[in-house]
């Protein structure tokens, strides 16, 4: 399995923008691949992050390790600073 990112390339909210980037930054600077899918681009993708989720109103960004749901920004923020970031990821 693989860490999937669902976020959105068309917003309007500046903070969205960071927290997805701030994500992918994360990711990044610690080597963890990842693959960014973005849910403006393809409507069955939001429909998949939304299931995932198991929340028909969730926004991106959202986090999953393959079919797996992890969380959100706040879960994702959470694990850093608890130092839990692979095992919210499910690594």
């Amino acid at each position: 399995m693989s860490v999937i990112l669902f976020y959105s390339s068309v917003s309007g909210s500046t903070t969205m923008k960071k927290n997805q980037e701030r994500i992918m930054s994360v990711l990044t600077s610690k080597d963890i691949p990842f693959k960014a899918v973005d849910i403006a681009q393809n409507s069955e993708d939001k429909d998949l992050m939304r299931k995932r989720a198991g929340n028909s109103k969730a926004l991106p960004p959202q986090i999953c390790n393959g079919d797996v749901y992890c969380g959100d920004y706040d879960a994702f923020e959470n694990a850093i600073e608890m130092e839990k970031l692979e095992e919210f990821l499910k690594l």
